[in-house]
């Protein structure tokens, strides 16, 4: 009986055909656990940890949940929809990535290219020398924690039911478009927006959609927003650094090989990011006092944000002064601007995303068009003789394009968010009910996050209160209480 043989597997019976790349595809595998890692168990960590105890089951779980039903609704239509065949210039065709024999075919085939004409010019896409199954995998995590960022902005009072349907949702029909747009071959791919791993795909798209899911949703109670104190500040700063270093396969793995451009993009990060956290420290010396440990993991986290676009695309100078103004300009957005804007306080955005993800993700956008190496560009970008504004030419013009594209993903995000938020709540509340808001956990999932007193030990309302924390605890710290 004859027997099908899976291109690039003919005359070969190695597991290892000829086109692979073991080391690309070994470094993209880790790059894709490290970034896996930042959500699963990093964000479930920070979550779990950085909101008022009667929430850290509910926060931990809406990031777990978020993960697993995004790597299923992924494999199964959303990849193809981000990096498949055209359906319109923002959107790929729907279908699944499971099947081992369409993998290795795609990966076999010669570099494809995908026109555009730009004069006489053709814009070609990147082919990895590795299974299509490690790009699956590498581009399912990127998803997953885009969601889980989003979820910062609804902790504390969505209905887990509401959440669990905005998962699949808004995967399919926000995060697929910015994907395809910027990454995929889109129209902003093709015009050359840069966006190296995800300024604008994935923190700008979730700081604005959590923002305005958070308007639908509505705020959490009164008593959470007045005192909502981190219940464990040591497992909050456990979480932030799985989600520092993970970033170095958040970066570090976007030219889909172990290249100039990934050790430039890894080393960038880290300096944009130390950077960021130690303005921002400062900044709360200067203007509160006393440095703030959740400040610093604030300032941490806009610092990874901002080099994001332009992780591989910046010298190491650029990377500083985009640490400085990551630093700076979302802790002014968030410490001044969001006390004195009044309709920025009717919103609750529990974590302050918008500030950190939003605000931090359009600015390295912006700075991305400015700094960008023209070198550094030609090794990764599809537009020839791409440049930052510094570098005269084209530049300025990228700058204006940087803008555009930023634009493109806050209008869409803003529509069809709210269309998304306004569909489940015919179906289901989004928020959850009076009686749940006031205790928390207990009343959604049966469940706490730690035992207030010990077998045989006598009941003492003022250790064991679980409220005992929102007016009483001593050691609260009065400063500012936003993060990530």
């Amino acid at each position: 009986m004859a027997t099908t043989v899976p291109l690039g597997y003919q005359n070969n019976t190695s597991s290892s055909p000829d086109w692979l790349n073991k080391g690309d595809n070994a470094w993209q595998m880790i790059s894709a656990t490290l970034v896996g890692l930042q959500s699963m168990p990093g964000l479930v960590i920070l979550y779990g940890s950085i909101v008022k105890k009667k929430w850290a089951v509910n926060s931990a779980f809406m990031a777990l949940y978020a993960f697993a039903a995004v790597i299923l609704c992924w494999v199964t239509w959303a990849y193809k929809m981000s990096f498949g065949d055209q359906l319109l210039p923002f959107w790929g065709k729907a279908g699944p990535a499971l099947g081992q024999k369409f993998l290795i075919e795609q990966a076999a085939l010669p570099e494809t290219t995908h026109h555009y004409h730009n004069g006489t010019e053709e814009t070609a896409m990147a082919t990895p020398l590795y299974p299509m199954a490690t790009m699956v995998w590498f581009q399912c995590v990127f998803a997953a924690i885009t969601l889980i960022l989003l979820a910062g902005s609804l902790l504390g009072r969505m209905n887990i039911k509401a959440w669990m349907m905005f998962v699949p949702l808004w995967l399919t029909f926000s995060y697929t478009v910015g994907a395809f747009s910027l990454w995929g071959g889109g129209f902003l791919f093709h015009w050359g927006v840069m966006d190296y791993s995800g300024g604008y795909v994935i923190h700008l798209s979730s700081g604005i959609a959590g923002f305005t899911a958070a308007y639908w949703v509505g705020p959490r109670s009164t008593l959470d927003r007045e005192r909502f104190p981190p219940n464990n500040v040591l497992l909050m700063l456990a979480g932030a650094g799985l989600l520092w270093m993970g970033w170095a396969g958040f970066n570090g793995g976007d030219p889909y090989s172990a290249n100039i451009d990934s050790s430039m993009a890894v080393l960038n990060t880290n300096i944009c990011a130390a950077t960021s956290l130690l303005v921002w420290t400062w900044l709360d010396v200067i203007f509160f006092g006393k440095p703030s440990v959740i400040g610093a993991v604030q300032g941490m986290i806009t610092g990874l944000v901002c080099i994001t676009p332009g992780a591989g695309l910046v010298q190491g100078w650029a990377a500083i002064i985009m640490g400085i103004l990551s630093g700076s300009v979302p802790w002014f957005t968030m410490m001044i601007v969001h006390k004195k804007w009044t309709l920025i306080q009717k919103i609750d955005d529990t974590l302050g995303v918008f500030h950190t993800h939003a605000v931090a993700g359009l600015l390295g956008g912006t700075l991305t068009g400015i700094f960008a190496e023209p070198e550094l560009c030609a090794l990764f970008l599809p537009v020839t003789n791409s440049r930052g504004g510094v570098y005269g030419g084209s530049g300025g013009v990228q700058v204006l394009k940087q803008i555009a594209g930023g634009g493109f993903i806050i209008g869409w995000n803003v529509v069809v968010t709210s269309i998304i938020c306004v569909l489940i709540s015919f179906v289901i509340p989004l928020r959850m009910s009076e009686e749940q808001l006031k205790i928390g956990d207990d009343a959604v999932h049966g469940e706490e996050a730690y035992a207030l007193w010990g077998d045989g030990e006598k009941y003492d309302s003022t250790k064991h209160d679980p409220y005992s924390d929102d007016t009483t605890h001593p050691k609260v710290s009065s400063g500012a209480t936003q993060v990530v």
